[in-house]
């Protein structure tokens, strides 16, 4: 499986994964036309995109929709989340119920859909496995990871997880308290501790492939994030080139 992030961050999130000659996006939060321009950079023809699939419909994740209904894409998101979303055809609404798996065999994906933690209505994260064996679990914007969450990623080979922000930065920014309360909250977003403490019971050292996403611009810093999560591997043993690899985007 082949793993482009296209966008990361407040600014916009869009995640292409290719197997084969078909492509699905996990969210579309930046315009359509830097979509387009992207996934051709990438190597990815638009019109090769299968499916998006929806993870919660704050801007930041659906901007970029209107691609849909530009290529005819199907549109998965869940029941309730479908609230927050318009713009998207009629005929290219899917709506998944209960965490329902998603069998696409025929462009040769398996999408089994997970709660997450966020203040919208149905926020979901995704494990995505294709017929070459590799499986990707992806979570972003959540302000924690239950038991429930962590026996659905388990056994990935890639990971791809919000890293946000570190507390510390946060309690000292500008924001204001309702936004500092918000992102440290029940549902708001992942700091490094809670994204390392994750994949320290995730990952087991057989080669698993880690992206850390969504970090703040203005709260954490990528070298911040990347060595929080090394320090917590190193715990179980593990080194990073070694037996796990990390990359912060």
């Amino acid at each position: 499986m082949k793993v482009d992030i296209l966008a990361s961050g407040s600014s916009g999130n869009c995640i292409a994964l290719t197997s084969g000659k078909n492509t699905i996006l996990i969210d579309a939060g930046i315009p359509k036309t830097k979509i387009d321009k992207k996934l051709v950079e990438v190597g990815i023809q638009p019109m090769n995109v299968r499916a998006i699939f929806i993870t919660h419909a704050h801007g930041d994740h659906i901007k970029g929709l209107p691609l849909a209904n530009k290529y005819r894409i199907p549109v998965y998101a869940g029941e309730e989340e479908w609230k927050s979303i318009q713009g998207v055809d009629e005929e290219l609404k899917h709506h998944i119920k209960k965490c329902k798996s998603v069998d696409l065999e025929s462009i040769g994906f398996y999408i089994q859909p997970f709660k997450t933690h966020h203040d919208a209505f149905e926020p979901l994260g995704y494990v995505i496995q294709d017929f070459d064996g590799d499986k990707c679990s992806i979570a972003l914007d959540t302000g924690h990871v239950d038991d429930e969450m962590i026996s659905a990623m388990e056994y990935s080979t890639i990971y791809i997880m919000e890293s946000n922000h570190e507390p510390k930065m946060l309690e000292n920014s500008n924001y204001p308290p309702s936004v500092k309360a918000r992102v440290l909250g029940h549902v708001g977003h992942l700091s490094n501790e809670q994204t390392a403490e994750a994949l320290s019971k995730l990952i087991n050292g057989v080669g698993e492939q880690i992206y850390l996403t969504h970090l703040s611009s203005s709260n954490n810093m990528p070298m911040l994030a990347q060595m929080t999560v090394m320090r917590a591997l190193a715990k179980k043993g593990l080194k990073a080139e070694k037996d796990y690899k990390l990359e912060v985007i």
